[in-house]
C-alpha cells in the first residue's frame, strides 16, 4: 500500500525573500535561515529535516516501547543537527537525538535494558532515518530514567 503526500509552496521573490508551504496539518513561512545570511522567517528546509527525522523517530520509538509492553511515564526529546559549509557547499552532516525516557519506580533491570536497546534499534527502524542513510550521520544518546535510577 503506497501513502501519497502532496505539498504546495509558493516562493515570492530572490534568494533574500521568503515563501510559504502548505502540506497537511503543516502551513508556514519558509526563508533562508538567518545563520546562512537569510531572512531568517519561519521556518526552513534545515529545521525541516531536522522535525521529520526526530518525529519519526520518536513515534517509532513510542511504538516499539508499547509493543513491547513499556509504558513510559514520561517520554522526551532533544534533537540537534549539524550543518557544514565549506567553500559555500552545505552539507547536512550529522543528527544527534538525546531521548529520555522515565519508566516507573518498579521498572525491572529488564525493562530499563530493553527500553535502552529500543532507543537504538528505533534509529535503524525510522523510516526518514532510512531515507538519509549513508548521507547523514545519525546519532542515539539516550537517557532512561526510574526514581533513582540513571542509565546511559
Amino acid at each position: 500500500m503506497k501513502h501519497p503526500f502532496h505539498l504546495k509552496a509558493v516562493w515570492n521573490g530572490g534568494r533574500n525573500s521568503e515563501g510559504h508551504i502548505d502540506v497537511g496539518g503543516l502551513k508556514t513561512t519558509i526563508s533562508i535561515p538567518q545563520e546562512m545570511g537569510g531572512p531568517g522567517t519561519g521556518t526552513n528546509p534545515d529545521e525541516m529535516l531536522l522535525g521529520a527525522a526526530s518525529t519519526c523517530y520518536l513515534i517509532t520509538l513510542a511504538a516499539m516501547l508499547e509493543r513491547s509492553d513499556i509504558t513510559p511515564q514520561d517520554l522526551t526529546m532533544e534533537s540537534e543537527a549539524i550543518v557544514d559549509v565549506t567553500n559555500n557547499v552545505f552539507t547536512y552532516e550529522r543528527i544527534m537525538h538525546k531521548p529520555r525516557i522515565v519508566l516507573k519506580a518498579d521498572a525491572t533491570e529488564a525493562e530499563l535494558t530493553k527500553a535502552e536497546r529500543l532507543a537504538h534499534m528505533a534509529e535503524k527502524s525510522c523510516m526518514i532515518s532510512r531515507a538519509v542513510a549513508g548521507n547523514v550521520t545519525i546519532e542515539t544518546l539516550p537517557t532512561i530514567v526510574t526514581s533513582g535510577l540513571n542509565m546511559v
